[in-house]
């Protein structure tokens, strides 16, 4: 208003000023400047209006539309930015659950049909930075109810691996526990280079660790809640079944574990690890930590026809391994797992496992099998798996197995003498992307390498939640 003003003061100064003659064009100059002072008027008052609006976040239909549009702007902004961050705060974490039940029935003993279940929860954390080395932080909880069906004396540990029942809890109460909590520092080997650009790292891991996330590891048989449930087949049965890994009633131990990968060439990547556990007492924190489990594995990725593939060679030693009389002395021992895709629907796994030292009822074991995608027959999230294993009776056991009551019942074993053999075949239905059917059967022959020990069947139904 004030700039309209000055224009019609300036132009009537110069009105006056001007002849009779321009006269006429000085009307017609005026007429323009007025037209001009009202134009400018209008806008100082939308300006005055825009501002007004701007004041407040507010939006009303009262107000012009570009302030309507550059608020909606600003709204859309704050909102990709308010995500931007809470995607930046929840970057390097991670989190996963399932539930799993099994019902199961096993020919022998008086057991009848059984049910179990059992539940995990973990949650992955980022760790804070050193330099250029990072942490993770890893914690887990371990849920469930049921014992499952036992075997009694057997060298298969169980035939349901899933089953998890605290010791000593009444059988009406479900138990949790902390299965997991360890801190991982991941260090790049730069050489040079950048670390987003490193294929060297060196990872070292402490806390309470399930040994098997770490070693022994197979690409088919390695969950039990996915594929495999007898106990021979998800480990190695010298570790697992028979003991040697050391670990708590629930397979878990305090640790520290070194590890170097190397993944220069994509493939072709490979590592060495070596990790340090508690035994016997000191598995679960009750007892001394000498006499610990020593592991070193060195691994490597391979491809037979372009077809992925990992090999796996470790040697351990356990200065608390529990022997079958009932005795701790030193164990020691070498194994082999392998897994390798032989066709893009079929993957083949083999373990093999061999006890050098110590007494163990029995000191080789073997098992093969693999897993088929249902591509084949329209099913292509199914899965088809078939294992076979063999263990087999240790020197000593042999010649010592009448002296010992193993399976509780009050008199002396049956002579052992060969090799116990298992056989597992399952069936896994994707019923949709978090929930899945598997149908199991096993058979184990000469249970405790007993030729006259009846045949073993089990029949069983998992079911699975997770995400």
């Amino acid at each position: 208003m004030r700039l309209a003003t000055r224009l019609l003061s300036v132009a009537l100064a110069a009105a006056v000023a001007m002849p009779a003659a321009a006269a006429d064009d000085t009307a017609a100059l005026l007429a323009e400047l007025k037209r001009l002072a009202q134009r400018i008027e209008a806008l100082e008052q939308q300006n005055r209006e825009m501002e007004k609006s701007l004041a407040t976040e507010r939006i009303s239909e009262k107000e012009p539309e570009v302030v309507t549009r550059l608020k909606a702007v600003e709204f859309q902004t704050l909102s990709m930015q308010k995500q931007a961050r809470q995607i930046e705060a929840l970057e390097g974490i991670s989190a996963s659950a399932s539930l799993a039940g099994v019902v199961q029935n096993a020919n022998r003993g008086n057991q009848g049909t059984l049910a179990n279940y059992r539940g995990d929860v973990a949650v992955g954390l980022p760790g804070g930075e050193i330099g250029s080395t990072e942490g993770k932080i890893f914690a887990q909880l371990r849920f469930g109810q049921g014992d499952g069906v036992s075997l009694g004396r057997a060298y298969t540990s169980t035939p349901n691996t899933t089953a998890f029942q605290l010791g000593g809890s009444p059988a009406d109460d479900s138990t949790v526990i902390l299965a997991q909590a360890w801190y991982q520092l991941a260090t790049p080997l730069l050489r040079g280079g950048s670390k987003a650009n490193a294929r060297e790292h060196l990872h070292l891991t402490f806390g309470k660790i399930d040994p098997f996330v770490f070693f022994d590891q197979n690409a088919v048989a390695d969950d039990e809640s996915v594929r495999f449930m007898n106990n021979a087949f998800v480990h190695n049965p010298l570790l697992d079944s028979g003991g040697d890994i050391g670990a708590d009633a629930y397979g878990f131990a305090p640790g520290a574990i070194a590890q170097y990968a190397n993944e220069r060439e994509k493939g072709s990547e490979w590592g060495l690890s070596l990790g340090v556990f508690g035994s016997g007492a000191a598995a679960n924190f009750g007892g001394s930590l000498s006499g610990p489990l020593v592991i070193a594995q060195a691994e490597t990725a391979a491809r037979f026809n372009y077809l992925p593939g990992n090999y796996r060679a470790y040697l351990w030693r356990n200065g608390r391994g529990a022997g079958y009389d009932g005795v701790e002395r030193r164990h020691s021992g070498i194994g082999f797992s392998v897994d390798q895709k032989v066709d893009d629907h079929l993957t083949l796994f083999g373990r093999y496992g061999h006890q050098t030292g110590g007494k163990t009822r029995f000191d080789r074991a073997l098992t093969v099998g693999g897993e088929l995608g249902g591509n084949g027959w329209g099913r292509a999230a199914d899965s088809l798996g078939i294992a076979f294993g063999a263990l087999r009776t240790g020197d000593d056991y042999r010649s010592e197995s009448t002296l010992f009551d193993l399976d509780g019942d009050g008199a002396p074993d049956p002579q052992a003498s060969g090799w116990e053999k298992q056989m597992e075949f399952y069936y896994r239905y994707k019923v949709n992307s978090q929930f899945e059917l598997t149908p199991d059967f096993q058979l184990i022959r000469r249970p405790a390498g007993d030729g006259s020990g009846s045949t073993v069947k089990v029949a069983g139904l998992r079911a699975k939640i997770g995400f």
